[in-house]
């Protein structure tokens, strides 16, 4: 069914170093309308208190031989992130916040792939579960990666695919971003979908498709014939 979270969206940043408790004079930050693998991204670290650091969508782990592996690492599955090695130990020491303010998922139509935007009611900003990981290069370039957790859809997600971006409540994130292991009871918390009745979806422009192309124009509805997604199973 395609990629599972990967395009996502900061579309304002008003209040955003507030809200992630980060220095503002630390990484300028601007508003994004199609956030695509390989981009560079501000994601959010805890050292006391939380920081910003620019990182590239896609994990390249610190131990692949090659940069290209973060093509295909933008996402990591919840149920398998304790088992696979490449996971398990940045689910222990690497895990941080991927701030957004929604993300768009593709429906299967006969018109062919719609594109939806997915974000909160409220339109507040939000966190998704991130890990993250640093390589260096042979000639000795340093690159900081990271990849979204997912998990089942909820009821809103689940008409265009079968995951969505573990979206973290916000009483959460202090603990996601401490450092040591995760009890099974949070995991399992931190890890169900996020309320459907919490988030809305609507039909946006195809140009979306285009990584290059970056406008507010992207998040609006495609027309007022467009149905905002609230199916209910």
């Amino acid at each position: 069914m395609g990629w599972m979270c990967g395009r996502f969206v900061i579309a304002f940043t008003d209040g955003f170093h507030n809200r992630f408790k980060v220095p503002e004079d630390e990484v300028p930050v601007t508003p994004r309308y199609n956030i695509a693998p390989t981009q560079p991204v501000p994601i959010v670290l805890r050292n006391s208190p939380n920081h910003l650091e620019v990182m590239r969508f896609g994990l390249v782990p610190s131990w692949a031989k090659e940069e290209k592996a973060g093509l295909k690492l933008i996402n990591a599955r919840c149920e398998t992130v304790r088992e696979k090695p490449m996971f398990r130990k940045l689910l222990a020491k690497h895990r941080c916040l991927v701030p957004a303010t929604g993300f768009y998922e593709w429906m299967d139509t006969d018109e062919g792939k719609v594109p939806y935007y997915v974000h909160r009611k409220d339109n507040k900003l939000f966190a998704f579960a991130g890990l993250y990981d640093r390589w260096r290069s042979p000639e000795g370039e340093l690159i900081s990666s990271f990849t979204i957790i997912t998990t089942n859809p909820n009821d809103i997600v689940r008409p265009l695919h079968d995951r969505m971006p573990v979206i973290l409540h916000e009483s959460d994130e202090d603990k996601w971003l401490d450092g040591g292991d995760l009890e099974d009871h949070v995991l399992k918390r931190v890890f169900t979908p996020f309320e459907a009745d919490d988030l809305e979806a609507y039909e946006v422009p195809k140009l979306v498709r285009n990584p290059r192309v970056e406008t507010p124009d992207l998040i609006q509805r495609v027309s007022t014939r467009a149905k905002t997604v609230q199916m209910h199973f």
